[in-house]
């Protein structure tokens, strides 16, 4: 059996999530200067958290937000990051580039919920499944063929965590909030992706693979739209087998936090 944790991080904003555009695969942007505010404060919430493994889809804005969480890390200079497609933000089709408005006005005209659409040309949600459901597969397989490879030291996150109250307390708070779960987690994922994206994996998750939720939090409840740089956070525990990697148990431990971002709100 082998445990370890999977941080999911949704990018930086981007002009366009300003201008409330869609995005998706088609329209490439970068980081606004917002986005580049927001990278750098998740990266210091999640700089001693020692990521042995880090994905991130291959569009700019979550490959630059990546670099960042990085960049901020007290452990993971030389930690490599995979650029994986199969973390690509949903495609849009036809609405990619057009106000989030006209997405819903063509979903109105279908007789659809604007999230349960597909426009011309795009991705549907059962695609989407579909991606993070091969993202798993090779997540699965890298954590156990890694299983032995030296890298950060495992009690790294708790060893921070537990210094810090010697020092700054609301330090030590953000260092104890930015900990949650892993302690006694030996290993730790980071993936950087998207809002969309995001939303359909931890559905995906909860409703498919039955993770345990958090106490006194009812599933729909961890279903909200992702803020740019939210961070969720799952646990999984797997087991080897002769076809490869099975999935013993799955814990959320948390979803779209914004922790992080208060201080940028309150200086607006």
């Amino acid at each position: 059996m082998f445990t370890f944790s999977l941080t999911l991080v949704r990018h930086g904003e981007t002009q366009y999530n300003k201008d409330k555009l869609l995005q998706g695969q088609g329209v490439d942007t970068p980081l606004s200067e917002t986005g580049l505010e927001q990278c750098n404060a998740v990266g210091r919430y999640l700089r001693d958290i020692a990521f042995h493994n880090v994905f991130a889809s291959n569009l700019q804005r979550a490959v630059q937000t990546a670099e960042i969480i990085l960049k901020n890390n007290t452990h993971c200079s030389g930690t490599e990051m995979v650029l994986e497609p199969l973390l690509r933000e949903r495609g849009f089709g036809v609405a990619e580039g057009r106000p989030k408005d006209d997405l819903k006005n063509m979903a109105n005209a279908a007789g659809q919920s604007c999230r349960d659409y597909t426009p011309p040309g795009g991705e549907t949600l059962d695609q989407v499944k579909l991606r993070f459901k091969k993202f798993l597969k090779v997540l699965f397989d890298q954590m156990l063929d890694d299983r032995g490879r030296p890298g950060p030291e495992a009690g790294d996150v708790a060893n921070r965590t537990e210094g810090a109250a010697s020092g700054d307390a609301s330090a030590s708070a953000a260092a104890a909030a930015a900990a949650d779960g892993l302690q006694g987690v030996p290993v730790h994922a980071l993936v950087v992706s998207h809002g969309a994206y995001i939303r359909v994996a931890v559905k995906h998750l909860v409703e498919d693979l039955k993770s345990a939720l958090p106490a006194g939090v009812k599933a729909y409840h961890l279903f909200s739209p992702c803020p740019n740089t939210g961070v969720t956070r799952f646990v999984f525990t797997l087991s080897r087998s002769e076809s490869g990697p099975v999935l013993s148990a799955c814990r959320c431990v948390f979803t779209n936090r914004k922790d992080h971002l208060e201080h940028l709100a309150a200086a607006e």
